[in-house]
């Protein structure tokens, strides 16, 4: 029997689907390969967890380094682009954006030969990293002040396929799993005043083709690429549109297989036999329910897959590829909990939108504390932060101070309470000027609040192992309105 909610389910995805669907003559054959039903609607459900970071990936690119018109374009492949600037509620491409470090961001097209970044030296005093990520989001590589040191360097980082020796001169090769991939630079801000100095480091940033490199001629230009348009609404709408456009770009791995091959039965990836809108009308209804339920197991794993700690959700989601070893639903979480976060050796990051006892944040509803105790701020060898977004955007919120975090940089303008403990002041308006050094404003709605501790430290107290570790972070209170 049908509930209400399976028939308002297929009542919407039939729309969709409607919008979408064009009839194409197919032959016998053809349809003799077209899975059952079930099968369609099994092969969605986990081809959408598989697929999700990698269309979530491809529609940031597309902003970011194709369209620019998008609002949110940045520079085109293998050109850098130095933010001098912290990202703030008018940042919309990625969710759960970091506020705390100006960004550098580059899309690097892979196709025709590897590309050198070039770091100058920062002062240890100073925080940077340069993660790697590819199209299939996983972290494959880091520079920067713990991987690698605070001096100056070359590093090369090579396609899928790249077969070649290592030039005199470079530290370290990196190598992408897929033709296209991204570097995410942050650079650590002191304070307003601090920016200059951030600019000093951000020029020495340096990012140029390895036949420039070793001042050789360039070899042929890879071909043109029609990249399909790609925004929230249409990867919606189109999800396996963009996952099958996305995995040419994306050879398979050993842990691949299966799912490459169940995908090809609904006509998505490079083995397919059939394009995707060839599929009958009831096929893609039952895909659409079987998208739909993929996306309900990722969200279920984001809200128990994690140990609850406080109220805080922390775990390890980012990695490399031995890092997910085929685990499809983690990587999913990740990306859905917060695209292109770092490994947890870089960085741990619990995260809240309820209470400890399961209450959901709601800065329409109360106002709430946080207090660290005296002497036991996250434990790090970098910084420390707590940053405030919209609970059902992801986004950062516009406020009356311009203030979307906390981190440890502010606290020598911050007052500590009387037994050394410092109070942070979560709502939505001004718990007034005595205290507005700590207040971290709140929407006018559900909250989502984020913990970066960058750099942990590995000795007791610790986060890591993350969930598990000896240092906890403080219960998130409910204040008396």
């Amino acid at each position: 029997m049908l509930t209400k909610r399976d028939l308002l389910r297929s009542a919407a995805l039939a729309a969709i689907t409607a919008m979408t669907a064009i009839t194409v003559p197919v032959s016998a054959q053809t349809k003799a390969e077209w899975p059952n039903l079930f099968e369609a609607k099994a092969i969605a459900e986990e081809g959408f967890i598989y697929g999700l970071p990698i269309v979530m990936n491809y529609a940031v690119m597309y902003e970011y380094a194709v369209d620019k018109n998008s609002g949110q374009y940045k520079a085109p492949f293998n050109q850098i682009k130095n933010e001098a600037r912290v990202y703030t509620y008018k940042d919309t491409a990625v969710i759960t954006p970091n506020s705390d470090t100006p960004y550098s961001l580059l899309f690097m097209d892979l196709r025709a030969e590897p590309i050198v970044l070039s770091v100058p030296a920062v002062e240890k005093t100073r925080y940077y990293s340069v993660m790697l990520c590819d199209g299939n989001t996983f972290n494959y590589g880091y520079i920067g002040s713990r991987a690698t040191g605070s001096e100056a360097g070359d590093y090369m980082v090579v396609g899928p396929d790249w077969k070649g020796a290592t030039p005199p001169g470079i530290k370290k090769v990196f190598q992408s799993s897929t033709q296209f991939s991204a570097a995410a630079y942050r650079t650590q801000l002191f304070n307003s005043a601090d920016m200059p100095n951030v600019e000093k480091v951000q020029a020495g940033y340096k990012v140029q083709p390895l036949s420039a490199y070793l001042k050789q001629p360039a070899p042929p230009a890879p071909a043109a690429i029609d990249f399909p348009k790609a925004n929230a609404e249409l990867v919606k709408k189109n999800f396996f549109d963009y996952l099958d456009f996305a995995l040419q770009f994306a050879p398979a791995g050993p842990e691949e297989g299966v799912i490459r091959e169940k995908l090809a039965r609904i006509g998505v990836g490079p083995g397919k036999t059939f394009d995707f809108k060839d599929l009958p009308l009831t096929h893609k209804i039952e895909i659409g329910l079987g998208m739909k339920d993929g996306e309900e197991k990722v969200e279920k794993y984001l809200a128990s897959g994690e140990k609850s700690v406080n109220g805080w959700k922390i775990g390890s989601l980012f990695g490399d590829r031995q890092f997910y070893s085929g685990d499809w639903l983690k990587r999913a979480a990740a990306a859905k909990g917060g695209i292109y976060g770092n490994d947890a050796v870089e960085a741990v990051y619990p995260m809240a939108k309820t209470l400890a006892d399961g209450e959901v944040l709601d800065g329409s509803r109360h106002k709430y504390t946080l207090t660290f105790p005296a002497g036991q701020f996250p434990p790090v060898d970098a910084f420390w932060s707590v940053t405030m977004y919209d609970g059902k955007s992801q986004l950062l919120i516009e406020n009356s101070i311009n203030r979307y975090l906390i981190n440890s940089p502010m606290l020598p303008g911050m007052k500590k309470n009387a037994d050394g403990s410092l109070t942070l002041y979560i709502q939505k308006d001004s718990p007034g000027a005595d205290k507005e050094s700590n207040w971290l404003p709140a929407p006018n709605d559900e909250i989502y609040l984020v913990m970066r501790l960058y750099w942990p430290k590995v000795e007791a107290p610790s986060i890591l192992p993350p969930g598990n570790g000896t240092w906890k972070p403080p219960a998130i209170v409910r204040a008396a309105n």
